[in-house]
C-alpha cells in the first residue's frame, strides 16, 4: 500500500519558532525585573544608597588645635602643654559586652600595672551618689584609665588591639603647671567635657574631638574660648574596607591664642611666700586659718599678684581625683584650698573701712578743717562703746582720726547720720549716706573681675534688713519658742541669751538700729568685704579717685605673633569724694605707716626711698578670733602699687597684716634678701625700675617668646 509523503523537519520546526518566543518572552521579563529593580534602587532607595555612597568614600576627621598658654606680664610661660600617651576606653562598647567589659579591663589592668578595681572605678560616670575616682565628662568620649603611659606599654596595646577591644592608646596634649601651686587659684584648670556642656556651647560641639577637655575655674574658665582654638578637619577619601584612599579636603587647626596677663610671678612668689610666714609667725597665739595678699596695679587695675592660703596645685586634677583628695579640697579641716580668699572670701574689713566713713561724713557736712572729740568711750542709744584698748586722745582732726584709728569718731558719725535719717522709723526715704558711699568705693557688688565665683560682699542698710528679716523670720520665731536645749546643757547662759536674741529678731527684726549703724561705721557688725574689693578701692585713693574694674588678663596674642588684642582697662565708677577729700585721705594714710597704727611694722622701712600709705585694720565677728588687716599704697608720691594683706583671725592688723605687706614692698623694690625669688636674694627690684611693665612680651612666628628682662 503506497503512503503520502511526509515533511519530517515541520516537528522540529515549530519547536524552533516556540523555543524563540520563550527565549523572547524570558528577555522581556528579565528587563522588566531589572528596570523596575532600577527604578526601586534609584527612587524609594536613593537617600539611603546616597548615604552609604558617601560614608563609603568619604570620613571626616576633627584634629584638636592646640590650647595657648598663659604667660605673666614678662612672658614667662605659667601654664604649658606637654604631650603624654594615655589608654582609654569607648564607655558605651564596653558597656555594651555581656560582661560590661569585665574581661578587657581585667587583662589591661595586667598590662597596665593598674588594679582591676581602679580601672572599673574609672569607668562609672561621675554622679551625686558617686564616689570618685569617677569619669567626670560626657560618656560619648573616650574615658580615661591611664595616663602617662611608658611608650612599650602603649605600643603593647595599640599591636593587640583585638584583644583590647573598645581601647585606645594614643598621645595626648595635658596642661604643665611649671610653678606648681603658685597663682593656682588664678589659672583653674581643665576637665573633659560634660554632655550639658557640650549641647548647651556650640563651639565645643562643632569641632568636638572627642578627647576635649574644658576650663575650669580661674582664667583657664573665663578665657577657654580663646585659650582653646579652633579644631581643623580633615575629609578623607576611603574605600569600602575603610582603607584611606587620598586626602580630599583639608582645613588646618588654629592653635588657640596665647593670654598675657598683668601677673609677674616673682611677685607672686613673694607675696604667697610672704603671706606664708607671716600666718606661721601668727601662731600659736592665733589660728591664722586663712589669709590673701592682693597687689594691684592703681593706674589699671591690673592684677599683679593675687594670693590665696590655703593654696594647691592645679595638676591635682590630670587624670581624675581620688574622692580623699577631692573632699580635702572641699574640707574646712583642710582650709578649702579650692577656694580663692581674694575673690571669694568676705570678711569685715574693721578701721580699712574708715577711708569710706570719713568721706561720706565729710561729703554729708562734717568740716575737714574741724576738730572732733576722741573719748575713751561714748554712750549712743543707751550702749556704751569703747576705742581700742580704750584710749581716748582728746580733741583731734579727721586725720589724727584716722592715723590713729579713733573709733569714738566714727561711732559718733554713724548714731548722727542714722538719727539725722529718722533712726528706727524714718520718715520718708532715708539718705544711708554711710551706705551710699561704701558702694561708691566699690562695696557690696563684684568688682568685675575676670574670674569666675566672685563675691560681692554685703553693706547692710534698712532696706537689707528686713529682705534679711523676712528669709529669717521663721526659723528664729521657732527658736524664740523652743530656745537651744543642745547649747543649754554646758551653757545656759549663752542659751537664754541666744533665745532671747531670736525673740527680738522675730519680733522687730527688720529695723535698722543705732547699733548696727555705729558698727558699721568702723567697718564691723554685719559689713562683708573681700580683700581685692578693698584693694580696689585703696587703688582708686591712690590714682585720684577713679575705680578700676580689676583685670588679670592683659592681652591675647596669637601663637605665631601675627596677632594681639590688648585688653583696655575698664573703669566701674568714678568714686563720688571731692579732689579735696581724696588729697585729704592720701596725706592721713601716709602718716599711718610712720606715726600711726603702721609704725610699728614699717620703723625701719626706707620711707625716703618708697613712701608707702596704709590702714590697719582688726576685726572682731563673734565666735571668731581678731582678723588682721593691712591697706595701702606705694609710692606716695607716685603710686604705683596697692597692696592689701588679710589673715583671718591672725591679730591685730599691725602685728601680723602690715609686716606681710612690708615683705611685699621690701620683694618689689629690691630692699630684702629674704625669699626664694633669685632677684629677691641679690636684693633687686623684681619689676624694671619698681614699675608694671608697660609693653608686652614678643611671640616670634616660629612660637617661641622673648621675655622682658626685669
Amino acid at each position: 500500500m503506497h503512503k503520502p509523503p511526509t515533511n519530517p523537519s515541520l516537528p522540529g520546526r515549530r519547536l524552533g519558532w516556540f523555543g524563540l518566543f520563550l527565549a523572547q518572552f524570558l528577555v522581556l521579563a528579565l528587563f522588566a525585573v531589572l528596570v523596575a529593580r532600577l527604578w526601586y534602587l534609584q527612587v524609594p532607595m536613593a537617600d539611603h544608597y546616597r548615604e552609604l555612597a558617601v560614608s563609603n568614600h568619604h570620613q571626616e576627621l576633627v584634629v584638636p588645635a592646640t590650647r595657648g598658654q598663659i604667660l605673666d606680664s614678662s612672658g614667662r610661660v605659667v601654664v604649658n602643654n606637654k604631650t603624654q600617651l594615655l589608654v582609654s576606653a569607648d564607655y558605651h562598647e564596653l558597656q555594651g559586652m555581656k560582661d560590661g567589659g569585665e574581661k578587657v579591663l581585667s587583662d589591661l589592668s595586667g598590662v597596665l600595672d593598674i588594679p582591676l578595681e581602679e580601672l572599673q572605678q574609672r569607668m562609672r560616670l561621675c554622679g551625686p551618689e558617686v564616689q570618685r575616682p569617677c569619669w567626670p565628662g560626657s560618656p560619648y568620649q573616650p574615658v580615661t584609665l591611664a595616663e602617662d603611659v611608658e611608650g612599650p606599654v602603649a605600643l603593647q596595646i595599640m599591636e593587640s588591639a583585638d584583644d583590647f577591644p573598645g581601647i585606645t592608646a594614643q598621645a595626648q596634649a595635658v596642661r604643665e603647671y611649671p610653678y606648681g601651686e603658685h597663682a593656682g587659684q588664678m589659672l583653674g584648670y581643665l576637665q573633659p567635657v560634660t554632655q550639658e556642656e557640650l549641647e548647651a556651647r556650640e563651639e565645643l560641639r562643632t569641632g568636638f574631638t572627642g578627647i576635649d577637655m574644658v576650663g575650669r575655674d580661674g582664667l583657664e574658665a573665663v578665657y577657654d574660648k580663646e585659650l582653646r582654638g579652633v579644631a581643623g578637619l580633615r575629609t578623607l577619601g576611603v574605600n569600602n574596607h575603610g582603607e584611606i584612599m587620598d586626602v580630599i579636603s583639608e582645613r588646618l587647626p588654629e592653635a588657640g591664642m596665647h593670654l598675657v596677663t598683668h601677673m609677674d610671678m616673682n611677685v607672686q612668689k613673694v607675696a604667697e611666700e610672704a603671706l606664708a610666714r607671716g600666718m606661721e609667725g601668727a601662731r600659736p597665739k592665733y589660728k591664722a586659718d586663712s589669709g590673701a595678699a592682693v597687689v594691684l596695679d592703681v593706674t589699671n587695675g591690673g592684677v599683679v599678684a593675687m594670693a590665696s592660703m590655703p593654696t594647691y596645685d592645679p595638676a591635682i586634677w590630670d587624670g581624675g581625683i581620688d574622692q580623699e583628695t577631692f573632699d580635702a579640697m572641699l574640707s574646712e579641716e583642710a582650709g578649702e584650698p579650692l577656694l580663692s580668699r581674694a575673690v571669694q572670701g568676705t570678711y569685715p574689713p574693721g578701721s580699712t573701712f574708715k577711708v569710706s566713713s570719713l568721706s561720706a561724713a565729710v561729703e554729708n557736712g562734717y568740716s575737714l578743717r574741724s576738730s572732733y572729740a576722741c573719748p575713751g568711750s561714748v554712750n549712743l542709744a543707751g550702749q556704751n562703746y569703747e576705742n581700742y584698748a580704750g584710749a581716748g586722745q582728746g580733741s583731734i582732726t579727721l586725720k589724727q582720726a584716722i592715723i590713729a584709728s579713733c573709733n569714738t569718731v566714727f561711732y559718733n558719725f554713724g548714731y548722727q547720720m542714722w538719727s539725722k535719717d529718722g533712726g528706727l522709723h524714718p520718715d520718708g526715704e532715708p539718705e544711708e549716706a554711710m551706705a551710699e558711699m561704701a558702694r561708691g568705693y566699690g562695696f557690696g557688688s563684684p568688682t568685675g573681675v575676670d574670674l569666675p565665683y566672685e563675691t560681692g560682699g554685703r553693706i547692710p542698710d534698712r532696706e537689707w534688713k528686713r529682705t534679711f528679716w523676712e528669709e529669717t523670720r521663721e526659723v528664729n520665731c521657732e527658736r524664740a519658742e523652743s530656745g537651744y536645749p543642745d547649747i543649754a546643757e554646758n551653757d545656759p547662759s549663752q542659751a537664754a541669751y541666744l533665745k532671747q536674741l531670736a525673740h527680738e529678731h522675730c519680733v522687730e527684726g527688720f529695723e535698722w538700729r543705732a547699733s548696727e549703724a555705729i558698727n558699721f561705721s568702723i567697718g564691723q557688725g554685719d559689713v562683708l568685704v573681700s580683700p581685692l574689693q578693698l584693694a580696689s578701692a585703696y587703688a582708686s585713693i591712690a590714682n585720684g579717685g577713679t575705680l578700676y574694674e580689676p583685670r588679670v588678663a592683659k592681652a591675647m596674642v596669637a601663637a605665631d605673633g601675627s596677632k594681639v588684642q590688648e585688653i583696655e582697662p575698664t573703669v566701674k565708677n568714678e568714686v563720688p569724694v571731692s579732689d579735696e577729700t581724696i588729697k585729704y585721705l592720701q596725706e592721713a594714710l601716709a602718716e599711718v605707716t610712720t606715726s600711726g597704727t603702721g609704725g610699728g611694722a614699717f620703723s625701719d622701712f626706707p620711707q625716703d626711698q618708697v613712701a608707702v600709705a596704709g590702714k590697719t585694720g582688726s576685726a572682731d565677728a563673734q565666735g571668731r578670733q581678731v582678723s588682721s588687716w593691712f591697706a595701702s599704697y606705694a609710692p606716695v608720691d607716685d603710686p604705683q602699687y596697692a597692696i592689701v594683706v588679710l589673715v583671718s583671725q591672725g591679730g591685730t592688723g599691725g602685728e601680723t597684716a602690715a609686716p606681710i605687706a612690708r615683705e611685699i614692698y621690701e620683694g618689689l623694690y629690691g630692699f630684702s634678701s629674704t625669699g626664694d625669688t633669685e632677684d629677691v636674694k641679690e636684693g633687686k627690684p623684681l619689676l624694671p625700675g619698681g614699675k608694671p611693665h608697660t609693653e608686652l612680651p614678643v611671640v616670634r612666628q616660629d612660637g617661641s617668646i622673648e621675655t622682658l628682662e626685669p
